[in-house]
Parts: structure tokens; sequence; C-alpha cells
């Protein structure tokens, strides 16, 4: 009776025993399933994610304005107006807006005092601390640079020169770099003047990090001021 009783109690511990490791096993699974829910997607490995270098694209929903993407449901590429604008701010501030350059250019795109006059800002101050005015600043300067090299685009859009395939985001690119003059002279001279900024930045690595963005829709307009 005795030994019924001892192999009775050995058979409810092995029970319990194997019904709290079950458990604890349960939780861990769960909480291994649930991280792996938050860890990062490797980008490199998402063909879809990627627009070769070589492509200009042309949206059919082109827009100024970040807002206008918010709701869409495609993944997104990158290579709208927008992610052109920010890939810009941030080779010149890392997208700050108040940053200002040892040059004395200022802001999320690196404005100089002459270019903020030229569009119809006045107080540099005010500039440094709106980032509205600033957003509004870099569109009219790309509408003013489109419309100076307007028959640049025409002429080398598409074409390869020194080894860069040309785009008009490459060359709007470039313009805001350099200025119209110095990517007109880069262009005409077929890659032979080289053109860089105070820092040595070449016209030529605006032309390619830059080529392929959407920009068909800013309206070359050579009077563009901000309001």
């Amino acid at each position: 009776m005795h030994r019924q009783y001892q192999d009775g109690d050995s058979t409810w511990k092995l029970q319990f025993m194997i019904n709290r490791w079950s458990f604890y096993i349960g939780i861990f699974v769960v909480v291994v399933f649930i991280s792996s829910a938050f860890k990062p997607t490797d980008t490199l490995n998402q063909k879809w994610f990627h627009v070769n270098e070589n492509e200009e694209l042309l949206y059919q929903f082109p827009s100024e304005k970040p807002s206008d993407y918010v709701n869409q449901s495609l993944p997104f590429l990158g290579k709208h107006f927008v992610g052109f604008k920010e890939a810009v701010a941030f080779k010149e501030s890392q997208g700050k807006y108040r940053l200002v350059n040892s040059l004395g250019y200022m802001g999320k795109y690196q404005f100089g005092t002459d270019a903020l006059r030229f569009i119809g800002i006045k107080n540099n101050a005010e500039f440094l601390n709106s980032p509205e005015l600033q957003e509004k600043a870099f569109v009219a300067l790309l509408k003013i640079n489109k419309s100076k090299l307007k028959d640049v685009i025409e002429d080398y859009r598409g074409k390869t020169i020194d080894g860069v395939r040309i785009t008009e985001s490459g060359i709007l690119a470039a313009a805001h770099l350099g200025g119209a003059g110095s990517v007109r002279k880069y262009l005409e001279s077929n890659g032979r003047k080289k053109c860089k900024d105070g820092y040595g930045t070449t016209i030529k690595s605006y032309l390619k990090q830059f080529g392929g963005y959407e920009t068909h829709n800013i309206k070359a307009d050579s009077t563009a001021k901000v309001k």
C-alpha cells in the first residue's frame, strides 16, 4: 500500500514537471515569434526596393508636399520628389534646418545670402527659424535653375558624360550645389571642366548621386519668389 502511494506520488510529480516545462516553452515560443516581427527587414534583399541608377522615373503622382504621399499603399521607393528633396537635404546639412556652415551657408538646403535675396527672402534669421520658408525656398530655386538650364536639360538628358548618365534631377541638384553656370560649363565641355564647391564636392558627384528622381513637374520659372 505504501509502495503504491509512492508510485502514484512520483507519477504526479513527473506530470507536474512536464506541464510546467511545457508552459515555459510555450511562453518562450510566443516571445520569440513576437520579437521577430519587430526586427528590421534587410532591404538589400528586397529587389522591389531598388531602382536602377540609370533609370529616370516619371511618376503620375507628383507633388511638392510630403503629406500627399501619406496614404499611398505602395512601398516608398525613394525616387519621388519628396525623396529628392530629402536626399539633397541630407547631403547638404543632414536635414538640419538651423545649421550654418563655416562658409556661412544656411539651413536644411544650405542657402547663401545672395540666393535668398534673389528669391525674395530678406531676413536670414527668419529663414533659419522657419522650416516652411526653407522648403519654399528650395522649390523656388529649383524653378529658377530649371528655367536657366531648360535647353541644357533637353540637350543632355539621357546622354552619358564622363561616365555619368545625365538626368534632369541630377542637373537640378548639381545647379543647387554650384550654380546653373557651372553645370552648363561642365556639360558643354563634355566633363573636361571640373567644377566643385568650397569643400571640394564636384558637380559630377551630384549629377550621379541625384540622378533619376521625379522632378519633371517642377515648372521652369525665371521669376520664382518665396511669398
